[in-house]
C-alpha cells in the first residue's frame, strides 16, 4: 500500500472517532516518522494504539471490546473474525482477497471500503465505510448468525465426514 493511503487510512480511524487496534505492515522504503502522518491526534489521545510488529491476532479477536475489522479480506482472517461474530469492514489488496471480498458483500456478511478507479480511496470513503458497518443492525445480526455456523464443532465435522464420504463414492464409481 502506498504510503499516502497508509496515511489516508490513518485519518479514517481518526475520524471515526472509534477505538482501534491497527496492525500495520510498514510499506517497503517508509522509515519511521514517515510512517504516520504528522500530527496524528488519534493515537496521542488514546484512542488507537498502532503496532508495526506482529500481534497475537486471537487474542486480539477474542476481546470482547472488538466489534469489528477493518482488514484485506484473506480467508484465514474472514474466518477468524466471522468465528468470533465480529463485523466485516473490507479492503482487499491482493490474489484472492477480491473473490473473499466479493462472496462477504453478496452473503451480506460484510461490506466493501469503495474505490476509486485507480484503486485508491479516500479517508472519508473509509470513514463512512466503518460507521455504515458499526451502526448496521442487520450486518451485526449477520455476523451473529454466521459466527453460529462458524463456530458450530459438531456442524463442521458432519460438513467434513459428508465431503469424505462423497470423495470415498466417487472414487469407487470410476
Amino acid at each position: 500500500m502506498p504510503i499516502e493511503q497508509v496515511h489516508e487510512l490513518a485519518y479514517s480511524l481518526e475520524l471515526s472517532g472509534l477505538d482501534f487496534i491497527w496492525v500495520l505492515r510498514k510499506p517497503k522504503g517508509v522509515d519511521g516518522p514517515d510512517l504516520l502522518p504528522p500530527n496524528l491526534e488519534v493515537c496521542v489521545f488514546g484512542k488507537g494504539v498502532v503496532r508495526l510488529v506482529w500481534a497475537p491476532q486471537m487474542e486480539i479477536l477474542t476481546h470482547p471490546s472488538i466489534g469489528g475489522c477493518l482488514f484485506h479480506s484473506g480467508w484465514g482472517s474472514v474466518i477468524k473474525s466471522l468465528g468470533m461474530g465480529h463485523l466485516l469492514i473490507l479492503m482487499p489488496m491482493v490474489a484472492d482477497q477480491g473473490l473473499c471480498a466479493k462472496l462477504l458483500v453478496e452473503k451480506e456478511v460484510g461490506y466493501e471500503v469503495p474505490r476509486n478507479e485507480d484503486g485508491s480511496f479516500t479517508r472519508d470513503m473509509v470513514t463512512e465505510s466503518v460507521k455504515l458497518v458499526m451502526e448496521s443492525q442487520a450486518i451485526r445480526d449477520k455476523a451473529s448468525q454466521m459466527s453460529s455456523v462458524f463456530c458450530d464443532q459438531n456442524l463442521q465435522e458432519n460438513y467434513i465426514s459428508s465431503f469424505i464420504s462423497y470423495l470415498q463414492r466417487f472414487k469407487r464409481s470410476t
